[in-house]
């Protein structure tokens, strides 16, 4: 699970984590959250974990912060986001989205089944070359 970002998102550049987790509520166990890598390396490295392991994976951006007000402001935004859905699903007709959902179910199975061989995950020299690149991001040396 990840976010549907556009192709110019400035999001894509940000470095990415990804956390573990059980799939069902039968298991129980701490998550675990792997990173920072660029984007394409957490998907494959997400995909061929999730490929063999009934797991769940999510990736999403590391959002580097640099004062705690930005943290403040990520997380009241985050609060915002929640209570606006909230407000959505009780406004919803409960009846009235079905198709939509069930539409939107469909043509995510069908995109799944398209794809037929998994994404090769990247190998350790890949991923250290990406955690380099990141670094000089991070510190403002990248060229």
């Amino acid at each position: 699970m990840t976010l549907d970002l556009p192709d110019d998102s400035p999001m894509l550049g940000l470095p990415w984590i990804i956390t573990f987790g059980p799939l069902g509520d039968a298991d129980e166990w701490e998550p675990v959250v792997c990173g920072p890598y660029e984007r394409a390396h957490a998907l494959a490295l997400a995909e061929a974990v999730v490929a063999e392991e009934q797991l769940m994976a999510v990736v999403e951006p590391l959002l580097p912060a640099v004062s705690a007000d930005e943290i403040r402001g990520e997380i009241a935004a985050a609060q915002i986001a929640a209570e606006d859905e909230i407000a959505q699903v009780e406004e919803a007709d409960l009846y009235g989205d079905y198709e939509d959902t069930i539409d939107e179910e469909l043509e995510a199975a069908a995109a799944a089944d398209q794809r037929t061989e998994p994404t090769r995950p990247p190998s350790e020299a890949e991923l250290r070359e990406g955690f380099r690149r990141i670094a000089a991001k991070l510190t403002g040396t990248a060229s």
